[in-house]
């Protein structure tokens, strides 16, 4: 095993080690206080943890090919449930055909044989041309802008900017080569310790809400001390990173922000259409969207300060 291969056997025996603190905690308080709807859910959301966990740390291991699989999928589940709740006409179905078994697997096959040229504008030019020239042919007028837009929205966040994840694994940096797995779990443990840290600072000391007309839970407390904490947490991680300790903090901190910005907005969908979850795919945290929504926003940044930065 060679050094930087212990420095991921010692990432993953942490994670590892927390989840498996957190069952035992969860188990106690179940035991203690008998099986409320909280500790039910509790214990749910940690199951579903180490689910995805085992899952992404399988895919991952795999290199680039495990993680444009892994995030090709959560990238059709996401946009399957973008489209469901967005009411669609017939004129609409040939398109959505078009996006979901041709624009979605082009983009992960870009990012599979490493053609960021392409991969980076294939989306915002292309499909996103294509999208209304596609309902147009269909002859259905009606509503028009409003469908087109909803399915590029849709496209935009479900799949290219989930696709920036695995492309973490294309970038060439200087003295980090065959490194790369690293930045990826590097974004994915700051960004999801961020939402969770969120919520529990929020339970314990939140008091202000932000937005509460869209995500009454949401509080400036919350924020604050869960984005502050996740960007502690991105520094001490910097071993993993080609980034110093300071510059780790501050990476840690942009997309940390960035990732609130995307679960507000997915909060804000969920509000217009009436509903709490995304969908009921996760045990304890709801549909794919709703795990992945800070994911969305902060995967295309964090990819794009790497890149600019570092290679």
């Amino acid at each position: 095993m060679t050094h930087m291969d212990q420095q991921l056997f010692y990432l993953l025996s942490g994670l590892f080690s927390f989840l498996a603190f957190a069952s035992v905690i969860g188990w106690i308080l179940q035991k203690t206080k008998g099986p409320t709807p909280v500790i039910l859910n509790l214990n749910a959301r940690i199951r579903a943890w180490w689910l995805m966990c085992i899952i992404s740390v399988l895919a991952i291991s795999m290199g680039l090919i495990g993680s444009v699989f892994l995030f090709g999928i959560m990238s059709f589940l996401a946009l399957r449930e973008c489209i469901t709740l967005s009411p669609t006409r017939r004129g609409d179905h040939e398109t959505l055909f078009w996006c979901f078994f041709v624009i979605l697997p082009i983009q992960y096959l870009l990012v599979g044989i490493e053609w960021y040229g392409l991969f980076s504008i294939f989306i915002p030019v292309y499909a996103f041309l294509f999208i209304p020239t596609r309902i147009a042919l269909a002859g259905d007028t009606q509503h028009f802008l409003q469908r087109a837009a909803k399915i590029q929205w849709s496209t935009m966040i479900a799949i290219y900017c989930i696709s920036h994840a695995p492309a973490l694994l294309i970038l060439s940096i200087d003295g980090y080569e065959d490194q790369n797995i690293k930045l990826l779990l590097f974004l994915m443990i700051v960004v999801q310790m961020s939402d969770v840290l969120q919520y529990l600072f929020g339970k314990l000391f939140g008091k202000r809400p932000l937005v509460p007309k869209v995500s009454p839970n949401k509080t400036l407390e919350g924020l604050v001390g869960g984005v502050c904490t996740a960007s502690v947490l991105g520094s001490l991680l910097w071993w993993l990173t080609p980034f110093a300790p300071w510059q780790a903090f501050l990476i840690a901190l942009v997309i940390n922000l960035v990732g609130f910005a995307g679960g507000l907005c997915l909060s804000a969908v969920k509000r217009d259409r009436g509903i709490k979850d995304f969908g009921a795919f996760i045990e304890g945290h709801g549909g794919m969207l709703d795990r992945a929504d800070s994911l969305c926003f902060a995967a295309p940044v964090f990819f794009h300060i790497v890149r600019y930065f570092y290679t």
